[in-house]
This record gives structure tokens, C-alpha cells and sequence, in this order.
């Protein structure tokens, strides 16, 4: 039997554990709103930096906010190697995250409007995980092509793509400070950073 197959005595797991590394909390002011679209994109953007500089997963980083008081309701930071787990994308901690806090499955269910701040242009899967997450707002900075650049493969995203989020009712912004989302990309590859697209060998 393969080395990484369970054996017949294992029985499967039936929980999920996910967490966010246990320095977020030095960097995130939960108590302090933002209000500019530029500190906002600041804020996503430092995570992935520090996730690339504290070896604690890849570099990519989303924050979700409430669109009128400017409060942070969650943040995300790639966790795909660090905890073995393919989906854990800097856009899907977010949203996980967020919705827990709130205990609903959807962050569009109230009169409350969220956005979603990432500090690259989302892959296939985060692209699916923005339309059902009920978030009303998708701002980025770094784009696919520069996370192409590195060698991460970002999947089916084409510009309809962004036009099926629109014509959703999503507001979507792209390139904002999109020269300090690439610099982080750029500073992962520099460090040596595991290039997971689906292989474990990568």
C-alpha cells in the first residue's frame, strides 16, 4: 500500500480543524475600523507579506469588512501547505471565518453589506467561493498574470468571469495597489516558496 494511503485500521477523520497562524492578532487591530480603500487593501496586503515572512504558508491574504462602519469582521491568510489542505486559500479562510462569526451561511442573508479585499486576483475556486459567499464587493490588487508569473496556476478565470460576478449584483475592482500585491508574490519566489498547484512534489 502506498505510504500516503490510510490503512484499513485508520478509521476516516470526521472533523475539520482550520486556524489562522497565532501572530494575526499582532498585526490585526480588530477594534480599529477602516474607512479608505487604500488601508483597507494595506491591511490584506501586510498579511500576505508576513504570512511569506514568517514561513507560515503562501503569499496571499484577504480581509472581509462591513462596507458602512469600515469594521473587520474576519481575515485570511493561505494556509494550503501549512495545513495540508488544498481549499485553504487566503479567500476562503476569510470567508469561512467570517461566516462562523456571524453563524450563517452566507454573508449576504441581512441588510449588511460586506467586501472582500485580496491581495491577488482570485483563482477558479476563491472565484466560486466569492459568488456564494454573499459578499457585495471584490477589490484586488496583484493580478492573476502576476501570480502566473511566479509559476501558480490560477485556473478557468477569464474576464467573463469577472462580468458573472458584476452581473451578480458584486461591485469588482481590480489593481488597486497592485505594485505592493506583486512585490509580495515577487518575495515569495525570491525566498524559495513552495509552488503547490496540485502536486505534493511541486
Amino acid at each position: 500500500m502506498c505510504q500516503h494511503c490510510p490503512t484499513h485500521t485508520t478509521n476516516p477523520s470526521v472533523t475539520l480543524s482550520v486556524h489562522l497562524p497565532e501572530w494575526i492578532n499582532e498585526v490585526v487591530d480588530w477594534q480599529h475600523p477602516l474607512h479608505s480603500d487604500d488601508d483597507k487593501m494595506a491591511l490584506a496586503v501586510e498579511l500576505a507579506r508576513q504570512n511569506v515572512l514568517r514561513g507560515t504558508g503562501g503569499p496571499f491574504a484577504s480581509i472581509i469588512i462591513h462596507r458602512t462602519s469600515g469594521q473587520l469582521l474576519s481575515v485570511g491568510v493561505n494556509q494550503v501547505v501549512a495545513q495540508n489542505n488544498s481549499t485553504l486559500h487566503g479567500e476562503v479562510m476569510a470567508i469561512m471565518l467570517g461566516e462562523q462569526r456571524l453563524q450563517t451561511f452566507s454573508l449576504g442573508n441581512s441588510s449588511d453589506e460586506y467586501e472582500l479585499f485580496t491581495s491577488c486576483e482570485p483563482c477558479a475556486m476563491c472565484m466560486g467561493a466569492i459568488l456564494w459567499s454573499g459578499v457585495k464587493r471584490l477589490v484586488c490588487a496583484a493580478t492573476g498574470d502576476d501570480a502566473r508569473a511566479i509559476g501558480f496556476d490560477e485556473g478557468p478565470v477569464f474576464e467573463q468571469s469577472y462580468a458573472y460576478l458584476r452581473n451578480a449584483g458584486i461591485d469588482v475592482v481590480r489593481g488597486m495597489l497592485q505594485p505592493e500585491g506583486k512585490a509580495v508574490l515577487e518575495l515569495y519566489l525570491q525566498q524559495g516558496g513552495k509552488l503547490y498547484n496540485g502536486k505534493a512534489d511541486d
